[in-house]
């Protein structure tokens, strides 16, 4: 093929995504960042359900890794 050839580009067509279809995935992604957050720096096993502090002792390394104190 020489180069004046032309070549033939398929347009690429982007879809587009509802609002109304990510809002509530965005709410419930939002909403379980926000729980693992609370029990990473907040949770001290006082108001866990869980009782006790299992939660803490499950995510200690992470908080302090992660600059939280915890003691």
């Amino acid at each position: 093929m020489s180069q004046a050839t032309a070549t033939a580009t398929a347009e690429v067509e982007i879809p587009s995504i509802p609002v109304a279809q990510i809002a509530p995935w965005a709410l419930l992604t939002f909403l379980l960042a926000a729980i693992v957050l609370f029990f990473i720096t907040a949770d001290q096993g006082a108001i866990s359900i869980p009782s006790g502090t299992a939660i803490h002792e499950w995510v200690h390394d992470g908080r302090h890794l992660l600059g939280y104190p915890c003691h």
